[in-house]
């Protein structure tokens, strides 16, 4: 699997229809952190090559993401705290041609582990807090299926964690220990096989062993 992801064309060209070039500029004018396009084409690279169908987003955002993997034909499950993103991710959702396999839940990651506890997923995507990673991976992985993937977007956080942290303001300084002490847990975990990929902001794959 490792070998596949890896050998990945770079010259591959990612569809855009209005819809999700409209969401894009609207990132950009608005601020919006979105997965940038190396890294969508890692996510779905990841998605045909395991031949991901049930997947649980964390950290919404505007709905970007999830409307690319559910145009992959992915059943998405997408989990939003911020009330002003979520609603924007409705209405972008529910402008797309795919929403019937979108759903979004409203509320902290780290809460809602109820509702899923009875579903499974092939995917998991985590792009949200990134100081909870390590949380939110420990909570959802056990509804991973056999060889399920998890992906982490954002891992190298504008390379802040290539940085020397010294003088860095002490609340980046800890995101930044995090993220570097998250890197290390995926790495040693026994469980699961785990690669990181230097493009877009950083993203781990994990393939549960």
């Amino acid at each position: 699997m490792d070998a596949q992801v890896v050998g990945i064309q770079k010259s591959n060209t990612l569809n855009f229809d209005d819809n999700l070039k409209v969401m894009r500029e609207y990132a950009v004018n608005y601020h919006v952190p979105i997965i940038k396009d190396d890294g969508l084409m890692l996510l779905s690279q990841v998605i045909k090559l395991s031949n991901c169908k049930e997947v649980l987003e964390i950290g919404t955002a505007i709905g970007y993401s999830a409307i690319n993997m559910a145009k992959l034909g992915c059943h998405v499950i997408s989990i939003e705290r911020d009330q002003e993103m979520y609603d924007k991710a409705i209405e972008n959702i529910n402008k797309s041609n795919c929403k019937e396999n979108i759903g979004i839940i409203f509320g902290d990651a780290l809460e809602q582990f109820e509702i899923l506890k009875d579903k499974k997923f092939d995917l998991i995507f985590i792009d949200a807090a990134k100081g909870q990673y390590k949380k939110f991976f420990e909570l959802y992985t056990p509804l991973l299926n056999t060889h399920g993937v998890v992906l982490c977007d954002n891992m190298i956080f504008h390379n802040s964690v290539n940085m020397d942290t010294t003088q860095m303001s002490r609340s980046l300084r800890g995101l930044v220990n995090k993220l570097k002490n998250f890197t290390e847990f995926l790495i040693n975990n026994e469980d699961f096989d785990t690669t990181i990929y230097e493009i877009g902001d950083g993203m781990a794959v994990s393939i549960k062993r």
